[in-house]
């Protein structure tokens, strides 16, 4: 396929931190993405959750069937806009990987515990896993991602410092990064202050897309609330008016899928729609043309975003704080509030693997941060099995 000029060319590539031969049968972020899918961490993302614990049900969402929705989406909206799809697909699939056990709940826990000594943020912890705790090649630690990739993985969300610094991730002065980017972006500049390339900005916005989606999607599963309820929501309301009429007395399981698939297509063609309007009235030359503009080029339109944003308010209230999620949430909350005390307090109970890192941390605020890789790198199963093995099983037992 031809490649716009804007796009991201793989032979204009910055490179990687560690020089490599090119492939023979690869374009570089062809690599990036098969070291991604094949890294430890993308395995993990199978049991770590989406909204619902990895183990409430086979039919929901995980970390892993959402990434693979998102790089679906990002290579379609890619392609019809001559962007570089693998470089889209890349970021996509490497965009959760810094994630902890049960999504934004176990995010926030770890934030608290880690204040003291750096925070979290999941953004930066994907860098940190891609560029060193992925420990598998013999030339070096990470996967040794092009700068492309590990821009888009940076800041697809936005500049993170800086006068145009947007987005959730975005710290703005630079003495407030989270450690593990700015340990990494002082050897290796990722121009945290510039936008990312399209192709990163096509990820962040696929991913808005298939949560939009699929959350409302899991939420029907999950009996939290009912077609009824989207029928006087924007967007969702008129697909299933659509699909009524057009298919009558259709049974309720296909009835919800072609709503549902169809407020999918709207947001997509949306994203296209707008895209190719913008392109063609900035004309952007090149792909650092992209990067240097005053906002992104990758957006839905003001009217559609209008509608998301009361979806969005919908699901916040009937859906990620319905008692039995926010109960599910304080419990979660409770098994990492004492996992990583207990770890931090005795670094003698991680694995014998880990024993190194530990010997090699200078200071407390070090310790931690070895603490927060191995707590952070649990999936949902592992991190509920280590919390009974250590705490539930010895309160059962009671004192000695």
């Amino acid at each position: 396929m031809t490649l716009a000029p804007y796009a991201c060319h793989p032979e204009e590539s910055r490179g990687r931190q560690f020089p490599e031969a090119m492939s023979t049968f690869r374009t570089p972020f062809q690599r990036d993405r098969d070291r991604i899918i094949h890294s430890s961490a993308f395995r993990r993302l199978k049991h770590k959750t989406q909204v619902f614990v990895e183990h409430e049900g086979d039919y929901y969402r995980t970390r892993l069937t959402h990434t693979i929705e998102v790089a679906q989406v990002a290579r379609t909206i890619a392609g019809h806009l001559g962007l570089n799809t693998d470089l889209a697909e890349a970021v996509a699939l490497a965009h959760d990987l810094g994630h902890p056990p049960f999504g934004h709940t176990g995010e926030d826990a770890l934030a608290d515990l880690m204040a003291p000594y750096g925070g979290f943020d999941h953004n930066a912890q994907a860098i940190r896993i891609v560029t060193k705790l992925e420990r598998h090649y013999a030339d070096f630690d990470g996967l040794n991602l092009t700068w492309e990739t590990l821009e888009g993985i940076a800041k697809h969300n936005g500049p993170v410092i800086g006068p145009k610094a947007s987005g959730s991730h975005a710290v703005g002065d630079p003495a407030l990064l989270p450690y593990a980017l700015k340990e990494f972006n002082d050897g290796f500049d990722l121009d945290l202050q510039t936008f990312a390339s399209a192709e990163a900005q096509v990820a962040a916005i696929a991913d808005d897309v298939a949560y939009n989606h699929h959350d409302l999607h899991d939420g029907l599963r999950a009996g939290l609330f009912s077609e009824a309820d989207l029928m006087g929501l924007p967007v969702t309301g008129p697909a299933f008016a659509e699909v009524d009429r057009l298919h009558p007395g259709l049974d309720p399981s296909r009835r919800r899928h072609e709503a549902l698939r169809r407020v999918f297509g709207a947001m997509v063609e949306d994203v296209i729609a707008v895209a190719r309007t913008r392109l063609q009235t900035s004309s952007p030359k090149s792909a650092a043309e992209i990067r240097a503009m005053d906002g992104p080029i990758i957006r839905f339109s003001k009217p559609l975003y209008q509608n998301l944003k009361a979806i969005k308010a919908f699901l916040f209230t009937r859906m990620y704080r319905a008692p039995s999620v926010v109960a599910e949430r304080q419990r979660v909350t409770r098994m990492i509030d004492e996992l990583f005390p207990l770890f931090l307090n005795d670094p003698a109970l991680l694995p014998a693997e880990w024993r190194e890192d530990v010997a090699r941390a200078r200071d407390r605020t070090e310790l931690a941060r070895v603490v927060l890789d191995y707590v952070a790198g649990m999936t949902d199963r592992f991190a509920i099995q280590e919390h009974e093995r250590l705490f539930e099983r010895t309160e059962a037992r009671g004192p000695e």
